[in-house]
Order: structure tokens, then C-alpha cells, then sequence
């Protein structure tokens, strides 16, 4: 057991509030949250060595979303993404060394070194799927419920998107779907205002919020603070809770914001499609800080605490790039293997 798993046991002996996670919870999700973090630092940090050769996606600033919805999930439970993918397949539970082994094109990555970042999955932990296409895995996640639902369990199957996903045919499509058969879906829309570098009030009406989508396709909606991990398990629990005992789908729509350019691991506060004086006031309620301050406020994270996490999380990485870049790539006999055969 690591120094952090000891520490998340610790505090279950401790008073509980009555309308909020446990101190256990919001160690873990804290420690969740500041793990992607560190990994996809890692990401920009190793990136210009030109191993990594895949576009990467970075979600740096949104880390709340993942971790606060994927604390109410089980392994059995269905996640889905898309291309900002990294922090939702961990979350989830995804395999560290497998992810960089995708990353860096090896013979060990989940999708055997051929998808990259885009293309993560870990069918052990839920995660079953991940793809650049915009809004291209929310038919499938809706189409993973049905089977929940055909097959009577009791399990949930989770679709996160970005806002710009909103704007597609097939996300309308599977609400509607998703609706009408009461599901046992749950819509995570992250809104970051921006659709690469289009923002969101050029290309969706002033004043409504995505989550009002819901009505339109009858199924409960909620908005919600993205950079606030309490605010993002609250919303999650009620919504996957519903799911879960029959009360069909819901749409929860998280207001965040990524810190870096939509792809790639660089600032472009250059480019001039945001402003500098935007990040700076969405980079000040950075969720993990504000988890630390109220984990402090609440004496559950002392500096021991918190240097354990970090030292955890830079061992867990540093043996993860290093089994990644020890790895094999994919031998070249292999490269038609997975696609369907030529019918000519």
C-alpha cells in the first residue's frame, strides 16, 4: 500500500459531513485531480524530445470534471471520450504505462502503439473508447446504455464531450435516443467556451446554457462549476444515481477552462483569440489549488500529506515512461493486422 492509499484509510475514522463526500473522497479525488495534472505535465515536459510523435490534447484546468464524476463510478460502469481524452481515462482507472506505451507508439500502448493520444481505452477499468471525431463517440455510449438496459444491470455508461460536440447532428440524435428509451446515460458536456479557437458566443445562442438542452430532448439538465470538485461530485452523484435506479438520463454541463492550446502542449495567448487578463482569471480558480485550500482549511491535507502525493504520483510517472520507452514497437509484419479484409 502506498503512502497516499494509507492516508485516504486514515481519515474514514473522522466525523463525515451529512451533505457532501467523506474526507476519504476528497483526499482521493484531490489526489486524482493533481495526478493528471503531474502526468500531462509529464506529456509537455517530454514532448519536445520527439518520441511522443501523436497530437496531443491537454486538459490541464479541467481536471475537477473527471475526477469528481469518476468517484461515484464502478470498474463495471461504461466511460467514453474524446479527443481532450487523458484525464477522463485515468480517472477511471485507466493503465498508466499503458498510456504512455500509446503515446509513445510501443508495442504495449492500449490501442498497441496505433492510436496515440487520441485513442485510449482500458476495457478492464470501463473505459471503453475514446476518438478525435467530434461528438463520434456519444451514439456509441448511448448505444453501450441500451445494452445496459437490455441486459437489466445496473450499471451506467458515461459520454464526455466539450461544447463544441453540441453543435453536431449525432449528439442530438442520441439524446433524443437516449430519451425516449429512458437510459441509463449521463451526458458530461466540459464547456471550455472554445471550439478550437472559436468562442462559444459566436456559435451558440447568447444566453442559453447547454445544459437547457436537456429539456428540449426531456431529460433533466444542470449547470454547474467545472473548477469546483465539490460542486462537480454533488451534480454527478444525483445524475448517475438517477441513472442507475431507472430514472433514465440527465445532461450535466461543467463550466471550465483549458489552460493551453487546443492542440499541442504550448501557451497561445498570442494568437489573440483570448486574452491574457480571460486565462489569468480562469487560471486563479485552478481546482486543485482550491481543493488544496479547503482540504487544508479543513486540516485533512498537512505538507507530509501533500509531499506524499507528489512523491507517489512523480514515482508512479517516472516508471511509466521509462517501461513506455523500454517497450518494443509494433513489428512492421503487423501493420494490416486489426482491418478488415479486402472483399475484392
Amino acid at each position: 500500500m502506498s503512502q497516499s492509499e494509507d492516508m485516504f484509510a486514515a481519515v474514514d475514522s473522522l466525523e463525515q459531513p451529512r451533505n457532501g463526500p467523506t474526507a476519504s473522497v476528497r483526499l482521493a479525488m484531490h489526489f486524482s485531480m493533481l495526478r493528471i495534472r503531474r502526468v500531462e505535465e509529464a506529456i509537455i515536459r517530454y514532448y519536445p524530445e520527439q518520441e511522443i510523435r501523436c497530437p496531443t490534447h491537454i486538459c490541464i484546468g479541467q481536471e475537477a470534471v473527471p475526477a469528481g464524476v469518476s468517484a461515484h463510478l464502478r470498474p463495471a460502469d461504461y466511460a467514453f471520450s474524446g479527443h481532450r481524452n487523458h484525464g477522463h481515462y485515468l480517472a477511471k482507472g485507466g493503465d498508466l504505462k499503458a498510456m504512455f506505451g500509446e503515446l509513445y507508439g510501443r508495442e504495449t500502448g492500449c490501442a498497441a502503439g496505433r492510436g496515440g493520444s487520441q485513442h485510449l481505452i482500458d476495457l478492464d477499468a470501463g473505459f471503453v473508447a475514446s476518438a478525435p471525431i467530434l461528438a463520434g463517440t456519444v451514439p456509441i455510449a448511448v448505444g453501450a446504455a441500451f445494452g445496459i438496459k437490455r441486459r437489466g444491470l445496473d450499471t451506467v455508461s458515461v459520454i464526455y464531450f466539450g461544447d463544441g460536440a453540441t453543435e453536431e447532428g449525432a449528439f442530438h440524435e442520441a439524446m433524443n435516443f437516449a430519451s425516449v428509451h429512458q437510459l441509463p446515460v449521463l451526458f458530461v458536456c466540459e464547456n471550455n467556451l472554445y471550439s478550437v479557437h472559436s468562442n462559444l458566443a459566436i456559435r451558440q445562442p447568447a444566453g442559453r446554457k447547454i445544459s437547457e438542452l436537456g429539456k428540449a430532448h426531456g431529460m433533466p439538465g444542470l449547470t454547474a462549476d467545472g473548477n469546483d470538485i465539490d460542486a462537480v461530485w454533488l451534480a454527478a452523484g444525483e445524475a448517475i444515481e438517477r441513472a442507475r435506479s431507472g430514472g433514465g438520463p440527465s445532461i450535466l454541463e461543467f463550466m471550465t477552462y483549458r489552460w493551453l492550446e487546443h492542440c499541442g502542449t504550448n501557451d497561445d495567448l498570442n494568437l489573440g483569440y483570448r486574452s491574457r487578463q480571460e486565462f489569468e482569471e480562469w487560471s486563479a480558480r485552478c481546482p486543485i489549488l482550491r481543493s488544496a485550500q479547503r482540504l487544508k482549511a479543513d486540516k485533512l491535507l498537512v505538507d507530509t500529506q501533500a509531499n506524499a502525493f507528489e512523491s507517489d504520483i512523480s514515482e508512479e510517472i517516472e516508471s511509466a515512461i521509462g517501461f513506455a520507452r523500454s517497450s518494443p514497437y509494433p513489428d512492421p509484419a503487423s501493420l494490416f493486422n486489426f482491418l478488415l479484409p479486402d472483399s475484392g
